[in-house]
């Protein structure tokens, strides 16, 4: 069970890989490793990488390194990511896919073969650091291929398979071979949104870990309430959601971003609501780790972000540690010192899947949908329930590796709370 935090530089945010502060990174460093947390997962840029779709910036590729170097010196594990891709409301593409060279990262084939040369290059960079675990392709890419997004890159179910697998195909072997994961990311588009060209069945089973982002401003809080047991238990269902659709009784899965947003959470109460919401999370089994989002707030001269974005660190604009940073640490501490391996749970909704393994009503998962809205309910009343997808729900044997010995179903109703944007002013 592994403990960590996405580092966001105190100065410079992610345009620090632009000219890092190697003394003021790793001062940050020291002090995450000071809460007690044993990795960072960090974001080097890809336009800066990658600027030119046949030219890897090698002084790039050094950087990730020192930072990754940097982090072991203090005692912390690094995975890292490759294209970003999608930070914070801001996107960073390379040229050579926008405007004059308008072209799609998912099905374009020379666009491909660039990608998987630096996912390559990344990898290659960090291989030797024994603190080094593991490679997420990218931060929630999905998002640039979901019809609410304002340039959206066209791609369809065929296409992300390839992107997928093509993109991990190069390096799977060499991270096989040393034990480190290799994986992706989506946010929760994946799990909601009907016509999603990402699949549950990709996030759940294309990697060696699947992985979960957990945000309550996608209707959640502003349904339900952020401090109602329905908003603290929302990271803990979709870890259930995405085991739902593992074909293997013990993928795990990683609770890779969780975040307490000030747009929905007040300040107050986010010590409490990091509380409760880690605490659902642990007694959720195959859980690989939980990384809090993020490290450092971002600084207030800075312009055009969500005002929330602001306030998500641990640490303060000065480095102050702020008291949700004391929660998780205190948590951290908690459970390291009474570990207590969660057991299954035995009671699965059923979702209905087509035989593509594809949702009939992916809504239906949605918050305000009838199978959240189940759960929920049952989470409640202290049933600790699972999710199923109906082509394993009539498996005895699948079910029985999953501790599971009772399905049931439940009315298919579309939710009509989900919102795909962070912040309504984003919306075009």
């Amino acid at each position: 069970m592994r403990f960590g935090v996405n580092y966001t530089p105190s100065h410079g945010w992610f345009h620090a890989w632009l000219n890092p502060d190697w003394d003021s990174i790793a001062k940050d460093l020291d002090q995450i490793a000071g809460l007690g947390l044993d990795h960072v997962r960090i974001f080097p840029l890809w336009p800066i990488l990658q600027p030119n779709r046949t030219w890897i910036n090698k002084q790039g590729l050094d950087d990730i390194r020192h930072m990754a170097e940097l982090a072991g010196n203090a005692g912390l594990d690094v995975f890292c990511d490759v294209f970003q891709g999608h930070l914070s409301s801001f996107d960073f593409i390379p040229s050579w896919l926008v405007t004059w060279h308008d072209r799609s990262m998912f099905s374009d084939a020379e666009a491909l073969e660039a990608e998987r040369t630096l996912v390559t290059a990344v990898y290659d960079s960090l291989a030797d650091l024994p603190n080094f675990r593991g490679l997420t392709l990218g931060n929630e890419c999905n998002q640039f291929s979901d019809r609410s997004h304002p340039h959206r890159m066209s791609a369809d179910e065929h296409d992300t398979d390839r992107w997928l697998t093509s993109m991990m195909a190069p390096i799977a072997q060499k991270a096989a071979s040393s034990g480190r994961i290799l994986l992706h990311s989506e946010n929760d588009g994946v799990w909601y949104l009907d016509g999603h060209p990402f699949t549950p069945r990709q996030a759940a089973n294309l990697g060696d870990v699947a992985t979960v982002h957990s945000w309550v401003f996608n209707g959640t809080a502003q349904r339900y309430g952020s401090m109602s047991e329905v908003g603290v238990s929302h990271a803990a269902y979709l870890i259930e959601l995405a085991k739902a659709f593992t074909h293997e009784a013990d993928h795990q899965v990683w609770l890779q971003e969780v975040g307490a947003p000030e747009n929905v959470v007040k300040r107050e109460d986010a010590p409490e609501f990091c509380r409760r919401t880690i605490e659902h999370a642990l007694d959720c089994d195959r859980l690989y780790g939980i990384t809090w989002w993020c490290s450092h707030d971002v600084d207030s001269s800075m312009s055009d972000f969500p005002p929330f974005e602001h306030a998500l660190g641990l640490f303060d604009n000065d480095g102050n540690i702020k008291p949700i940073a004391k929660t998780y640490a205190g948590l951290i501490e908690q459970y390291k010192r009474n570990a207590v391996a969660a057991q299954p749970r035995s009671r699965a909704i059923i979702i209905p899947v087509n035989d593509h393994d594809l949702p009939t009503c992916r809504l239906a998962c949605a918050p305000g949908g009838s199978i959240f809205e189940q759960w929920m309910a049952m989470e409640e009343n202290g049933e600790r329930p699972a999710l199923i997808a109906s082509s394993i729900a009539h498996d005895a044997d699948a079910l029985k590796r999953r501790g599971i010995n009772e399905c049931i179903t439940c009315d298919i109703v579309a939710g009509d709370a989900y919102s795909a944007v962070s912040d309504p002013s984003l919306e075009r």
